[in-house]
């Protein structure tokens, strides 16, 4: 069994994709603000991060 399959999603599934994360983020954000408060640089760091590699890969291509 290979869990490692390539797979072909539209631009519209891809965005249903991320907005199922971002209030999975949010919800989770909202209930557990006192735990992730202290570590919210590292958080957003990390974040802008993979941001710029996405951004990076994506002009390069």
């Amino acid at each position: 069994m290979n869990i490692f399959k390539n797979h072909t999603y539209s631009w519209w599934q891809i965005g249903i994709f991320k907005l199922s994360l971002l209030a999975i983020g949010v919800a989770i954000g909202a209930y557990w603000q006192g735990l992730f408060l202290p570590h919210l640089a590292l958080l957003v760091s990390v974040g802008v991060v993979f941001a710029l590699y996405i951004i990076y890969i994506s002009l390069r291509q």
